[in-house]
C-alpha cells in the first residue's frame, strides 16, 4: 500500500461526482474526469502520484478487464454474416488509410502505430452506452457492435504482429498457435451445456465462495498469461477470455446471467477500470504535448483524421435502410477510440517505435473522441432519449 493508491481511490470517487455535478449543463464521460484528474495528481502537475510497479499491475488488470467485458458483451449471433463481414472490410480500409496518414505525419517507422490507433474503436466504452439506450438489439446497435468488435480485435492482432519482439512471420505463426488454443477452448464452450458450472454458480451467487467471479478471473488471467508467454498482446487473451465466458454462461438462466454480469461490472467499473484510466492520466506526458507546438496541433488533426479514416469506412456495416442520421451516428461511434490507442502507444513508446510527443498527441485525440463523438452520435438518434443514451457516460 502507498499514498499513490490512496489518492487514486479518492480520484475514483471524485470523478463520477464531478461528472454528475456538471450533467445539468454538459454531459462529460466519467472516464474523461478520471484521465484529467490523473494528470492533475500525477507528475505533470501536482506530483502527488508517481508510476510504480504496484499501480502498473493494477492498471494493467483494469485494462484487461475492460477488454474482457467487451468480449463478453458481444452478441455474435446478432452480428454474424453481413454485419461482421462488412465491418471487417471497413476496418481493412481504415487500416490502409491510417497507414497512409502515418507515413505522411510520422514517417515509415511509426506509420504502423499511427494506423493501428486510427483504425481502432472503443467497443468497451460504446457497449454500455448502447445497452443503457436500449439499442443493443436494434439493427443500428448490432452494426455498432460489429464495427466495435472488429475495431478492437483487428488492432489487437496488428499489435501482436507488428509490435512483437519476433519477426512478423514468427509472430504470425505464434499468433496462429494462440488462435488454435483459444479456438479449442471456445469450441468446448460452444458445444457443452455446462450445467454443472451453472449449478455451482447459482449455488454460490450470494455466498462468500463467489464461484462465478473466481472462474472468470481464472480464465482471464490464464489467457492473458498465455498471450504474454507467447509475446503477444495481453489484451488479445483478455478479449478471448470474455468471449469464452459469454459462451460458458449462454445456457444459464436469465436471472443468473444478469446477477453474474452485475458482479463483473462491479469488479471492472467499480474498481479496476477506473484505476486504469486514472493511471493513464498519471503517466500521460503532458510536457511532451506542450513542448512543441507541432505536437499540440496534431491533437485536433488526429481527432478529425480519426473521424475520416474510421468514420467513413464503417459505413459499409450500416444496416439496410439506414438514414443519413443513422450513418452519421455510426461513423461517430466507430471513430470513438481510446483504450487501444493507450495500449498501442504505451507499447510502441517502450520499444522506441515512436516518441513521447506523438504518443501524447494520439492519446489526446483519443480522449477528445470519447468526450465528443458519442454525445453527438446519440443526440442524433431520434428514437432514443438523450438521458438514456448518455447514462453510462455520466454514471460510469
Amino acid at each position: 500500500m502507498n499514498a499513490g493508491l490512496l489518492l487514486i481511490a479518492i480520484v475514483a470517487v471524485l470523478a463520477p461526482v464531478m461528472s454528475r455535478g456538471l450533467a445539468t449543463w454538459v454531459r462529460i464521460p466519467v472516464l474523461v474526469f478520471e484521465l484529467v484528474l490523473g494528470i492533475v495528481v500525477g507528475p505533470a502537475v501536482l506530483g502527488w502520484v508517481h508510476p510504480d510497479e504496484v499501480l502498473t499491475v493494477l492498471a494493467d488488470f483494469g485494462l484487461a478487464l475492460l477488454f474482457f467485458v467487451a468480449g463478453s458483451e458481444i452478441d455474435f449471433a446478432g452480428i454474424r454474416g453481413r454485419p461482421i463481414i462488412r465491418a471487417g472490410l471497413g476496418w481493412l480500409v481504415s487500416l490502409a488509410l491510417g497507414l497512409a496518414v502515418g507515413i505522411i505525419v510520422a514517417g515509415d517507422d511509426a506509420a504502423v502505430i499511427v494506423a493501428i490507433c486510427l483504425s481502432s474503436t472503443a467497443l468497451g466504452t460504446l457497449l454500455p452506452i448502447l445497452r443503457d439506450a436500449g439499442e443493443l438489439q436494434t439493427p443500428f446497435g448490432r452494426a455498432v457492435s460489429a464495427v466495435g468488435a472488429i475495431g478492437e480485435f483487428g488492432p489487437l492482432v496488428a499489435i501482436s504482429l507488428f509490435l512483437s519482439a519476433r519477426r512478423p512471420l514468427g509472430a504470425a505463426l505464434v499468433l496462429i498457435g494462440f488462435v488454435v488454443v483459444a479456438g479449442g477452448v471456445i469450441l468446448y464452450a460452444m458445444l457443452g451445456r455446462h450445467g454443472w458450472l451453472h449449478r455451482v454458480v447459482q449455488a454460490t451467487l450470494h455466498t462468500s465462495t463467489q464461484y462465478a467471479v473466481r472462474v472468470l478471473v481464472l480464465i482471464l488471467v490464464a489467457l492473458a498469461v498465455l498471450s504474454i508467454a507467447l509475446e503477444l498482446d495481453m489484451l488479445l487473451g483478455a478479449f478471448a477470455a470474455g468471449v469464452i465466458w459469454r459462451l460458458l454462461m449462454r445456457n444459464a438462466g436469465e436471472e443468473e446471467r444478469e446477477q453474474v454480469e452485475t458482479k463483473v461490472e462491479a469488479l471492472a467499473f467499480g474498481v479496476f477500470v477506473p484505476i486504469f484510466f486514472i493511471y493513464t492520466g498519471v503517466t500521460f506526458d503532458l510536457q511532451a504535448l506542450f513542448a512543441d507546438w507541432r505536437v499540440l496541433v496534431l491533437v485536433p488533426i488526429f481527432l478529425i483524421v480519426l473521424l475520416i479514416t474510421r468514420g467513413i469506412p464503417v459505413q459499409a456495416a450500416a444496416p439496410p435502410g439506414a438514414t443519413r442520421r443513422d450513418r452519421l451516428s455510426l461513423g461517430l461511434l466507430g471513430a470513438t477510440g481510446l483504450p487501444i490507442i493507450v495500449a498501442a502507444t504505451s507499447t510502441a513508446t517502450e520499444q522506441g517505435f515512436i516518441g513521447s510527443g506523438l504518443a501524447a498527441a494520439l492519446v489526446g485525440a483519443g480522449m477528445l473522441s470519447v468526450l465528443i463523438y458519442p454525445l453527438i452520435a446519440m443526440s442524433l438518434r431520434g428514437d432514443v432519449e438523450p438521458e438514456d443514451a448518455v447514462e453510462y457516460m455520466t454514471d460510469g
